[in-house]
């Protein structure tokens, strides 16, 4: 059997592992991913040696660069423990590679030299949207879906609750992973990650209990935001012509990221949450709750700066007699939601750097893009995009 061969017939297992067990619900899904393991097992693959394994897993993760092929990689993944540890070793961050593969590459800084180009989707009456990666206007494909987001507006605020999946947008789901939180002005907004970024992150003050549709629930374990950003919009009280002014502070990196040979925060797993990991219900109330289980990372201290992010100035386009920025291509209707945001330093009054970290403009009714690169990550970008989409009283 040639090599290419052995490949092949190991991509067609993992076909049937996602045809059978991934379409299915319920105790079908057991069902029928075990059956299939047990085959695989019983095959060639399961007397493998691991220098082969290996080899053969650095090809696939190789040859399958994009999406949907990329899908692969990840069935490679749920096959068992060890090759679970193989693929972790082989599959680099999108710092590294620039590729999205596993659910915490959301969760992790962008390239350094390139940006990876997205787009999200508005659905109005059901106010949800949807990130997805790779979009091409010429093709009907929907791309690769990333994260959803559903807006919730309360008598003082207004939230965004981001979840890793479409069908379940509430912050007593699993997939909760953050949120996006206005004041009533819809002026400034913050950025809550429900994973802790560093050791003594401090997690924000929240009942215990909360409103999933109309029911209060009781959750066994209370939901965590830490705070990561803070975004604002400046007023506009006179009503003077120009684009929204805006600044973005990122609590989580430190300024110093986006000089050569800076280091940004990389959050290498998703921090497994269970009861033993809070001392008591009234988590949020404690002052002396402990962080042991949580990660540590290479954080600002308080001498460091914070990276701080301002909106790209657009020059006036006499001709147009318009604001115009230059996204290459990848906006096509002006809208005053569209901006570039770019490192600044101090809080936002200092020197400019030249490279773009997150753009965003608006192609469709509903369709607008959002690329972004390092330091930040999509799950940030996808929040200080879903802040543009507020209403903004005494901001155009």
């Amino acid at each position: 059997m040639s090599f290419k061969s052995m490949i092949q017939e190991m991509r067609g297992e993992f076909g049937s592992i996602s045809r059978k067990g991934f379409r299915s619900r319920s105790h079908r899904v057991v069902q029928d991913c075990t059956v299939t393991l047990d085959a695989l097992r019983q095959s060639c693959w399961a007397n493998m040696p691991p220098e082969l394994l290996r080899d053969v897993l650095m090809r696939i993760e190789a040859s399958d660069s994009t999406w949907p092929p990329r899908k692969n990689v990840v069935c490679c993944a749920g096959v068992c423990r060890s090759w679970r540890e193989i693929m972790k070793e082989i599959v680099k961050t999108p710092e590294i590679c620039g590729k999205l593969t596993f659910p915490i590459s959301l969760k992790q800084p962008g390239p350094r030299d390139n940006l990876v180009q997205c787009f999200i989707k508005r659905n109005r009456s059901s106010q949800t949207y949807h990130l997805y990666l790779n979009f091409n206007e010429a093709s009907n494909d929907d791309g690769k879906f990333l994260l959803a987001a559903r807006k919730c507006r309360r008598p003082t605020c207004t939230d965004y609750i981001i979840s890793l999946n479409a069908d379940d947008v509430s912050k007593g789901s699993s997939t909760y992973i953050g949120k996006l939180r206005s004041n009533f002005l819809g002026t400034k907004f913050t950025i809550y990650d429900a994973q802790p970024s560093n050791a003594g992150a401090k997690v924000s003050k929240c009942r215990s209990t909360r409103f999933v549709g109309m029911k209060q629930v009781s959750p066994r374990i209370p939901a965590s935001n830490f705070p990561v950003a803070h975004i604002s919009y400046e007023l506009n009280v006179l009503g003077s012509r120009g684009p929204r002014r805006m600044l973005c502070v990122m609590d989580a990196i430190p300024a110093s990221s986006v000089e050569p040979g800076g280091v940004a925060p990389t959050q290498t797993e998703f921090v497994p949450v269970n009861i033993d990991s809070f001392p008591s219900l009234p988590f949020f109330r404690s002052k002396s709750t402990r962080m042991d289980n949580f990660p540590s990372g290479p954080l600002p201290s308080q001498k460091d700066e914070v990276l701080s992010l301002k909106n790209k100035a657009p020059r006036w386009h006499e001709q147009l007699q318009c604001w115009c920025l230059n996204f290459n291509g990848r906006v096509t209707v002006a809208s005053v939601k569209n901006f570039q945001l770019v490192a600044s330093q101090g809080d936002g009054a200092g020197q400019e750097h030249e490279n773009v970290v997150l753009q965003f403009g608006k192609v469709g009714e509903d369709v607008f893009t959002m690329d972004y690169q390092y330091p930040i990550s999509a799950f940030q970008a996808f929040a200080i995009c879903l802040s543009s989409f507020d209403t903004k009283i005494a901001c155009e």
